[in-house]
């Protein structure tokens, strides 16, 4: 399906109009008097295909049809971008809109209540029943501080099946089939399996939170919670020594540690690797670039080449046949803005239209989101590429679903998670060493709280 009609004419306005204060356009008295000026900090990533059209479709097309309201906006990804919400946060000064987590990486912005509960603005204005019920769920402060764009599924074995097919190969079903592919591939110049393991958070979230759910079973976060069990027990100690596994075994080699997360597509894109782990949001950056037109991976080898699986069948594990889920990422609204102000009714009219029915369509459209949270969209009719359709369908290929430990532990805890996973990886530190600093590390925040 393509975007409406309004929403090409509203983006094509937007092109030609000239004047509109926006993103750092003009400040003169005259232009801005009687406006109301929204600061939003915004989460794009520039190296995604159509991440340029956002500009047009997203944020030119809302300031072409509110005149009335200006938006300076920031664009940040990846680390800057958390590293600045911290600095905004300590220095309480939240931008009116911002692009955020439902926990884990935004914690600080639900448990300080530094964002407004969206929930009594969708029952104003009769929405709940647009959304899913699971994306409306409290979240890190318990209240719904962002309103989320969908379900995000952070652990996604992306597979190249001409890679395992020039290596008489076919996708592994169990770890011992996966080890035993290492040197067939190695002796053809093929790495296992792909990862950007040189950001820490990357590792725990698109693997390891998997991983600890299939050692853990079901519920295991809580019990810790609950104080019924330690990072240090057997469970989690065998979920790490796992992780050891894979890079003693050549499963994962330890090149993957000094691996972007910008570089990492490229490799698998050219074929360097028979697997890739990452979230289901990255297969935004392989689809068809409408200003170019150009595909990092072209549309018919999607088709041909590529499939998507959970990892395979863990020895020892309570559960397999799993992937990690979580509520995903959304648009929040300063605390600090007064209830009834021209400023709040701007910023929910904001965060309304990037939530909309048209861009979440455009969303899925572009890779951006693999299943929107809106109800309204009817993913049979939206015009979409091989591997967008594939992840579309990923959940029938697992059973079980496992938490994402980032998403719920606060960040003094799961930083020294991914620090330890990745000094495990380096041999610097036992599973056991690093079980015992996240412990201690939980240990203390609980008593702070």
């Amino acid at each position: 399906m393509k975007l409406s009609k309004k929403i090409a004419m509203i983006a094509i306005a937007a092109v030609v109009a000239h004047g509109l204060a926006f993103a750092g356009g003009s400040k003169d008295s005259k232009a801005t008097e009687g406006k109301v000026t929204l600061k939003v900090l915004n989460y794009l990533d520039m190296t995604s295909a159509n991440s340029a059209d956002e500009i047009k479709i997203l944020w030119d097309a809302f300031s072409a049809a509110n005149p009335d309201i200006i938006v300076e906006r920031e664009d940040l990804f990846n680390e800057p971008f958390h590293q600045k919400v911290e600095a905004y946060a300590a220095a309480g000064q939240i931008p009116d809109v911002i692009y955020a987590w439902p926990s884990g990486r935004s914690t600080t912005l639900h448990t300080k209540n530094l964002l407004k509960d969206l929930t009594p603005f969708l029952q104003k204005d009769g929405l709940i029943g647009k959304y899913t019920a699971f994306s409306l769920k409290p979240q890190g402060g318990g209240y719904l501080g962002e309103l989320p764009n969908g379900v995000t599924q952070t652990h996604v074995v992306y597979v190249n099946n001409a890679v395992l097919k020039d290596c008489g190969l076919t996708p592994a079903k169990t770890y011992e089939e996966l080890k035993a592919q290492v040197p067939v591939l190695k002796a053809k110049g093929y790495e296992t399996i792909l990862m950007a393991n040189a950001e820490p958070w990357v590792m725990q979230s698109c693997l390891f939170s998997d991983i600890a759910g299939r050692f853990g079973g079901d519920g295991w976060s809580d019990k810790i919670l609950k104080g019924e069990a330690k990072f240090t027990d057997a469970a989690f100690v065998n979920a790490l020594k796992f992780v050891k596994a894979l890079y003693d075994d050549g499963v994962l080699s330890k090149n993957t540690l000094a691996t972007s997360y910008g570089d990492v597509v490229g490799q698998f894109a050219t074929g360097k690797g028979a697997y890739y782990i990452d979230g289901d949001w990255r297969v935004g950056a392989y689809i068809t670039d409408k200003s170019t037109g150009q595909a990092l991976i072209p549309p018919a080898k999607q088709a041909s080449d590529i499939s998507f699986m959970v990892f395979p069948a863990i020895p020892g594990a309570k559960i397999n046949s799993s992937s990690s889920v979580i509520c995903g990422t959304g648009w929040g609204m300063s605390a600090s803005i007064p209830a009834g102000s021209a400023k709040e009714a701007a910023a929910w009219k904001l965060i309304k239209w990037l939530e909309s029915q048209e861009i979440q369509t455009w969303r899925v459209e572009t890779g951006a989101a693999a299943t929107p949270s809106r109800t309204d969209i009817d993913l049979s009719k939206v015009k979409i590429e091989p591997m967008q359709q594939k992840i579309g369908s990923f959940a029938s290929q697992y059973k079980n679903t496992t938490v994402v430990i980032d998403g719920v532990f606060a960040g003094p805890v799961y930083d020294p998670l991914n620090a330890g996973l990745q000094e495990i990886g380096l041999g610097s530190k036992t599973p056991e060493q690093v079980a015992a600093a996240v412990q201690k590390a939980y240990e203390e925040w609980k008593a702070a709280q």
